[in-house]
This record gives structure tokens, sequence and C-alpha cells, in this order.
């Protein structure tokens, strides 16, 4: 796609899905400006008239990344035809599908970024927190769901059993990632799913 030939929303647009995709492979870091203008055939000019720094960029491309991950999330946690942990089920399935289908690489862009730049960037360090915030919201309302309905244990706040959850599976993609097999997924999903939070 040439610059000429897209609209500015466009173009915008682009620029964020493909350092979306090069910063989920390389990282924050390794991930060049100019790497991602080549493949779009931008000039320079035209990605400073979108982003006002690298670090801006990123804030955005987190953003849109959020919009689209949620949007899913949603889908899942608020499906009225599961039950609250058949829901957690599903996204777990979901994302060990995913994980398994990339051979345990890149993972999610917002848990790669929190490790990698949250020392490094105040500013991307609150927009991180943000939507992981965000995310612990939409999960813990169907943690509280499952409890009101008697499925999911009640001996601590959904809102706790929800940051257990999302540290938990964070780290077990961590670890996949790693080891490049997806049994810590599958050791967090017996144990959270069939023991810890299941009444």
């Amino acid at each position: 796609m040439s610059a000429k030939s897209a609209t500015k929303h466009e173009t915008r647009t682009a620029l964020l899905e493909v350092g979306m995709d090069i910063m989920l492979e390389k990282g924050y870091s390794n991930t060049g400006i100019q790497e991602i203008l080549s493949s779009l055939q931008v000039p320079k000019g035209s990605f400073y008239h979108y982003f006002d720094s690298k670090e801006n960029y990123t804030v955005e491309i987190v953003r849109h990344y959020d919009q689209s991950y949620s949007a899913n999330l949603m889908r899942t946690l608020r499906n009225p035809q599961m039950s609250p942990l058949e829901r957690l089920r599903t996204y777990c399935d979901t994302g060990k599908a995913n994980l398994a289908a990339q051979e345990c690489r890149k993972g999610c862009l917002i848990g790669n970024l929190s490790q990698e730049m949250a020392d490094q960037s105040e500013v991307l360090r609150k927009e991180l927190s943000t939507v992981i915030r965000k995310w612990r919201g939409m999960f813990a309302e169907c943690i509280e769901e499952g409890q009101e309905k008697g499925e999911i244990k009640s001996h601590w706040p959904a809102d706790s059993i929800a940051e257990l959850f999302l540290s938990g599976w964070s780290g077990a993609v961590m670890r996949a990632k790693t080891i490049k097999n997806t049994e810590p997924l599958e050791i967090f999903m017996e144990l959270m799913l069939n023991d810890i939070l299941k009444t």
C-alpha cells in the first residue's frame, strides 16, 4: 500500500497493524521505524505526521491491540450460552491453541511489552497498566457471576481471583514460550479451573 493511494485513516491504521505485528515478533527495542515504513512504502515524514515519537506510536499500538482483544474478550466472558466457568475454560483453550499454532512464540503483546518496558518507560507502563486493569475488571465480572451462581468459590473477592487468574495465566504463557511447550498452560488450567476456582 502506498501513502498516495490510501486515505489518512487507512495509512494510520496500516502503520498500527504492521507495527503491532513486528513488535509482537521482535519486541519494542528491536522494532525499527524504518522497517515498518519500508514494508508500507510510507515516507518517514508521513510517520511523524501521525505519531510524535516511537513511544507515542507504541502507546497507540497498545490501544489498537486492546480494542480488538477486549472485543474478543467480551464475546467470551459475557457469552450467555456458557456458564462463567465454561467461559474461563474457553478463554484458556483458545489461548493455548493460539500459542501452539505460533509454536509457542509471540504470545500477548501487552504481556510482552509489560515485561520489556515497564521499567524503561513510565508512559508505556501507565498505558499497559490501564489496559490490564480493564481486562481484570472483565474477568472479575465473569468470576463474580460464577460466584453468585455457586459455580466458583466465594472464599475471596472476585477482583482478587481475577488478579490471580491473569497473573498465573501470564506467567504460564511466559514459561510456555521459554520451554517451547504448552505444558505450563495445561498445568495452570488443571489447577485453576478444576481445583482453585471450582466449587
